[in-house]
């Protein structure tokens, strides 16, 4: 009997599962071997009193032994992480194939709602190595100019609503012409059919970040105070001019942005909390 795609997708997600989990026992041991370099150093030194040339040469003995230590614990948890991220890229393919198989999808709002948010708190978090750059589309790092974005991503998309002006949605992207260069996109909560589908020139379609920048390693790639950006409103999916308040301080924490809104004293909304994964450069609306 064949193996469905259901099937086929379950079983590579637990042969990596099964590796997961060996990495990360192994990131543990590790972790220990790191704290008992560290307590070493500590030690000797709290024992010497005298700095002699002697002392000088096991201590940098001991640190380096210390330093090559968390630098194999980093590798194998770089590792750990490149699994999850591999798991989470073949749950979204298989999502993806749903979508084709079935020509109707019926998700309620409050569902969806829950599904970007997770979406959201699980994009893959980049920590640059010394010296190393955060590469595109990764937190306010926009996509190389020739970049396409693939099938089933996540994209912010400029659509005439029914006052016939500019509308940013969140969207997905169904495909792309290379003739045309135009993208083929759904609004995420029509029914997948041509009501929720339009056709769109690269320019009015934004890709959305396909990875979250560290703040504490490279703040660099995320909108400071003061920036004026697009931010996908709370519980909608629309995007809406804003004002960062205050950038992410951790890899946990999200945007504190203030919305446009006209009917506030000061022209902006009280602080709302947004995703690193939906706030992106601000796009000029003719």
């Amino acid at each position: 009997m064949p193996f469905t795609a259901d099937a086929i997708a379950a079983q590579q997600v637990q042969d990596r599962l099964k590796v997961l989990i060996s990495i990360v026992q192994e990131i543990e041991k590790k972790r220990v071997t790191c704290e008992h370099g560290v307590s070493s150093i500590h030690k000797f030194q709290a024992a010497q009193e005298e700095k002699t040339g002697h002392y000088q040469m096991k201590l940098k003995s001991l640190c380096k032994t210390a330093i090559t230590q968390a630098e194999q614990e980093e590798e194998t948890i770089r590792k750990a992480l490149q699994k999850i991220t591999e798991i989470r890229n073949i749950k979204n393919e298989r999502r993806i194939q749903a979508r084709h198989v079935c020509s109707k999808e019926s998700i309620r709002r409050g569902t969806w709602m829950k599904m970007l948010w997770s979406s959201a708190r699980t994009l893959p978090l980049f920590v640059s190595k010394p010296g190393e750059s955060p590469p595109p589309l990764c937190g306010a790092i926009p996509a190389d100019p020739n970049y396409i974005a693939k099938i089933g991503d996540m994209v912010a998309a400029l659509v005439k609503g029914d006052d016939n002006e500019d509308n940013c949605i969140l969207a997905e992207v169904v495909g792309f012409n290379n003739q045309t260069n135009k993208y083929e996109v759904d609004d995420i909560l029509k029914e997948q059919n041509q009501k929720g589908r339009h056709t769109l020139s690269k320019r009015k379609v934004i890709p959305l970040p396909l990875m979250r920048a560290n703040p504490e390693t490279d703040s660099g790639a995320l909108f400071p105070q003061g920036t004026l950006v697009m931010g996908l409103f709370p519980q909608t999916t629309c995007f809406y001019n804003a004002l960062v308040n205050k950038p992410p301080a951790t890899h946990t924490d999200e945007y504190e942005v203030l919305f446009e809104d006209k009917t506030y004293p000061g022209g902006y909304s009280p602080p709302l909390c947004v995703a690193q994964r939906y706030i992106i450069a601000i796009k000029q609306k003719k």
